[in-house]
């Protein structure tokens, strides 16, 4: 019999918790503890126990100023629910890691289901690249053709100012005398 594979929490729920944090996709330590099911503690608790494990790169904590940006990305908090100390963010190799340091049955589903998530985002970001360069590059062609036409119309004035002073010269009347010549 095939296994299920229904989502235990709903895909856009996890995309409003991943945040852009120095250049990085990151979520939050306290979004990942209720996805979890755990408490925050708990989850800075077990990581701090592996800290070997989590390198720069897989999570770090949030400086005053990222806290305080994030803090008004959110709108305010209710009374009490602001943290004491600065939250950790996850990267996406972290929150990998994450599932080796809690060993329940949700903390690994909810990671499979928030591995794919981010994988489904760097394929979508790719493909918005690709499409980018694309536009890119039909921009510079559009701006080289711009140019062309520019340098075309330049020469159509010039040659219809020098078009307009033969006209002139060939409509004034002459000065000076007129010579008979008989043969």
């Amino acid at each position: 019999m095939a296994k299920e594979n229904k989502p235990l929490i709903q895909e856009d729920v996890i995309l409003t918790k991943i945040y852009m944090v120095r250049g990085q996709k990151i979520m939050l330590d306290r979004d990942l503890a209720e996805l979890y099911e755990v408490e925050t503690k708990q989850l800075k608790r077990q990581t701090r126990r592996n800290i070997d494990r989590f390198p720069e790169d897989f999570m770090f904590e949030l400086t005053n100023e990222e806290y305080a940006y994030l803090r008004s990305q959110f709108g305010t908090l209710k009374r009490g629910s602001h943290a004491k100390y600065l939250p950790m963010a996850f990267t996406e190799q972290g929150v990998a890691m994450l599932s080796s340091v809690l060993n329940s049955d949700t903390a690994i589903k909810v990671n499979i289901q928030i591995i794919r998530i981010f994988t489904k985002m760097r394929q979508m970001l790719e493909t918005h690249k690709e499409i980018l360069k694309k536009l890119d590059v039909l921009n510079r062609k559009g701006i080289e053709h711009d140019e062309k036409i520019m340098l075309i119309f330049e020469y159509l004035k010039k040659f219809e100012e020098a078009n307009k002073q033969q006209l002139e010269q060939a409509n004034r009347k002459r000065i000076g005398f007129k010579t008979n010549k008989t043969d």
